[in-house]
């Protein structure tokens, strides 16, 4: 399997032009600690709460920036075609619980560890020395 297998062909992601209001509000959900940031479908960046952070730190006014203004543009991805063990041993790699698919700077989807991991096991035979259910 591969992980244009497994990923999710259509992430939440922010404009490059949004504002950072729009970003601070995406970020400020719970289950969302990324925001990935697009520009005519390629990826040009991620934003995090960290991104925001540093930015009111270093006195910018966060009020007339925009998503790619805060982007960090050095984003982990993987290949569509890779195999679903390599984008695990990425995500571990680098501490990421999703990560970005793309192909020719075009992202295709994300895949997320949890989901990957449950796939991967469920397409792996039981041990040889487990027996089938209802064999004896």
């Amino acid at each position: 399997m591969t992980v244009r297998d497994a990923l999710v062909a259509d992430p939440r992601v922010l404009a490059a032009h949004a504002p950072a209001r729009e970003v601070a509000a995406l970020l400020s959900r719970p289950q969302v600690d990324t925001a990935l940031v697009v520009e005519g479908g390629r990826l040009v960046g991620c934003v995090t709460r960290e991104s925001i952070v540093a930015a009111v730190a270093s006195g910018e006014d966060v009020r007339t920036l925009t998503a790619r203004d805060l982007a960090d543009e050095d984003v982990t991805t993987i290949s569509p075609d890779a195999p679903l063990d390599e984008a695990l041993r990425v995500m571990a790699e680098h501490g990421l619980e999703r990560l970005a698919v793309t192909q020719g700077g075009r992202l295709l989807g994300v895949v997320a560890r949890e989901p990957l991991v449950r796939r991967i096991m469920e397409d792996e035979p039981p041990p040889a020395d487990e027996e089938p259910a209802g064999v004896r």
